[in-house]
Order: C-alpha cells, then sequence, then structure tokens
C-alpha cells in the first residue's frame, strides 16, 4: 500500500489544503493528514476543530485518514508505515523551506517528499491569511471547505 503523510498545523484547512489532499488521493492509496501538535504555538482553533474541519471536508473518502501526532514527522511516518510525505508548493520560498526540510528527512530516513504544485486559482490562500481575514471579520468561506465555520 502507497501510504501518504500529509502533515501540517490545519489552522485551519484552506482550499490549497483541500486541492492538494484531492490530488493526493489519485497518487495514494491513502493520504494520512497529520495534525502536528506544538505546545509552543498559539492556535485559532483547537485541535477537535481542526480535525473536525478536515474529518468533515472528506467524510464521503475513504482513502483520507485524519490523525494528530506529536515530534518529528520522519518518526510518526515510520510509526504508521507511510513511505511518502506529500507537500503542497505555493511559491519560491515554499520550495526552498520544503527543500531543506525534505533533504533532511532524506538524511535521516528513506521517507520521500512528494511535492505537488498549488493549483494556479489557490497559490495565494495560506492559513495566516485566512486567520487575519477571521479576525477582521472578512469573508473567509471563499479560501476554506464548506466544513469550516467559525463561531
Amino acid at each position: 500500500m502507497k501510504r501518504a503523510l500529509f502533515p501540517g498545523s490545519f489552522d485551519p484547512i484552506t482550499l490549497g489544503h483541500y486541492d492538494i489532499i484531492k490530488r493526493g488521493i489519485k497518487l495514494f492509496d491513502e493520504v494520512v493528514v497529520a495534525i502536528g501538535v506544538n505546545a509552543e504555538k498559539k492556535y485559532m482553533f483547537s485541535l477537535d476543530e481542526r480535525k473536525s474541519f478536515i474529518e468533515e471536508a472528506f467524510k464521503n473518502q475513504p482513502k483520507v485518514k485524519v490523525v494528530t501526532y506529536e515530534g518529528l514527522t520522519i518518526d510518526f511516518c515510520e510509526k504508521i508505515d507511510a513511505q511518502f510525505i506529500l507537500r503542497g508548493l505555493r511559491n519560491p520560498a515554499d520550495f526552498e523551506f520544503e527543500k531543506a526540510i525534505a533533504h533532511t528527512n532524506r538524511r535521516l530516513s528513506k521517507i520521500e517528499t512528494v511535492f505537488l504544485l498549488t493549483a494556479a486559482k489557490t497559490s495565494f490562500i495560506s492559513s495566516s491569511i485566512v486567520r487575519d481575514v477571521i479576525r477582521n471579520n472578512g469573508d473567509y468561506t471563499v479560501l476554506v471547505p464548506d466544513s469550516v465555520v467559525v463561531k
């Protein structure tokens, strides 16, 4: 089974993330969306909310699993027998950042990183932009899946 781990904080999941996951399920037998837990980070949405947003967005897609994890991504990959890390690239800055992580992961393990370019129509979206729109009472719904609801 070809299993890919798609790690991130998903605070919240965006249409860019959604696009990468949808395209990833065409390439892999299973895509595990892994929400990393970082006690040092301040999140807008709770871990349960973030997990629920993703589960709801992919409720009819059996090839998508949603989990949480702590620690090194490569250690978690080995724990769940994921042979690949799936990452989306929006721009050259993403590429440089992700390339360094991929080289490090490759040095420390045998896990391959697979990069997908984000769709042009979602390449400008980031979770931090979505959070800023939400904080300023803007229409965030055009940037996220329908499952993301701000209370």
